[in-house]
């Protein structure tokens, strides 16, 4: 369940002017509100939802036949540069923190252009106390969106693996949200899972300029005028009408690609369901993940391989990052 204060709550704070005592940012604020909106779901459907802490809970979840889940936060914005923000999100379910989103830090670059000079290469001296921190939390740090040198600076300071949740191969879409090959490695040498997104650009760059011409049309401008959420599903379904089917083969092969040079063991998915406008045909949500599961099979991945991907192995890295001392 990713909070995402996105770009419209960028923190006015300066480092080290955030935290409880500090007026609040917007984002801080925006983050806030979408956790009482996932107590309120846990609340309302305890027979159906539960809140997972640990693997513990993971395991109670799977046992109760209820849907485990996972409060994340995607930008660290949203933590008004301070330790105290973060503990306090810890306390109120958060377990995974994705380091950026596509907007620079004052303690951490993403993979986006544009970073000024004030903007650190990689991790400033706190970004390597947020991680060091969520080591001591037991907190599962997240590595999609950041910036190369973000990305090696937080493996160099981490003491227990971390995920790209939702990235995908470089050598096969050369696009800067995705992982080159060293990195793979270098994520799989220190224990680290990728999952792999559906996102369509991200899977095959080469389908960006039909995409973009469809934002120039008069029915893409003509979303302007709904609210964000209506917005966001309206222009999913027009980029899903207006072109052509994208087809399942590149997860598989972003997917194959990664096992070849991570280990199967360090592979997982990370769909992004509710962060892209258009979906691989047959994977427009997760009533398809049988379908991936058969292809996997089709290529020739074992079963046990399979159920490693299709959430095994985050859920192992879960288990470990979290458990309580």
């Amino acid at each position: 369940m990713a909070c995402w204060p996105d770009p419209e709550h960028f923190p006015p704070h300066a480092p080290g002017q955030g935290g409880p005592a500090a007026p609040p940012s917007a984002a801080r604020l925006r983050t806030e509100a979408l956790l009482d909106a996932y107590d309120e779901l846990l609340a309302r459907a305890p027979d159906k939802v539960l809140a997972v802490g640990d693997g513990r809970d993971l395991q109670r979840a799977r046992a109760s036949g209820r849907l485990g889940v996972v409060a994340g936060i995607e930008g660290g914005h949203a933590l008004d540069e301070s330790l105290a923000v973060l503990e306090h999100f810890y306390r109120r379910g958060v377990r995974v923190l994705t380091l950026t989103w596509n907007n620079h830090l004052s303690w951490a670059r993403s993979c986006c252009a544009g970073a000024g000079s004030e903007i650190p290469a990689g991790l400033s001296e706190f970004g390597r106390a947020i991680v060091r921190r969520m080591n001591e939390l037991g907190m599962v740090i997240d590595l999609s969106h950041v910036g190369e040198q973000t990305f090696y600076d937080a493996l160099e300071t981490s003491g227990q693996p971390l995920i790209a949740s939702h990235s995908a191969c470089r050598s096969l879409s050369d696009h800067p949200r995705n992982l080159d090959d060293d990195q793979l490695r270098a994520l799989a040498a220190k224990g680290g899972v990728l999952g792999i997104v559906f996102c369509t650009l991200f899977l095959d760059c080469k389908v960006g300029a039909d995409e973009f011409a469809i934002a120039e049309t008069a029915a893409w401008r003509a979303t302007e005028e709904l609210a964000p959420t209506e917005r966001f599903f309206a222009r999913g379904e027009l980029l899903q009408a207006a072109l052509p089917p994208f087809p399942m083969q590149p997860v598989v092969d972003h997917i194959v690609h990664a096992a070849e040079i991570m280990g199967v063991e360090h592979v997982g998915l990370g769909s992004d369901f509710d962060g892209i406008f258009r979906r691989p045909a047959g994977l427009e949500d997760v009533t398809g993940f049988p379908r991936l599961a058969a292809a996997l099979l089709d290529h020739g991945f074992t079963r046990e391989d399979v159920s490693r991907i299709l959430g095994g192995n985050l859920s192992d890295l879960f288990a470990r990052i979290t458990a309580r001392q």
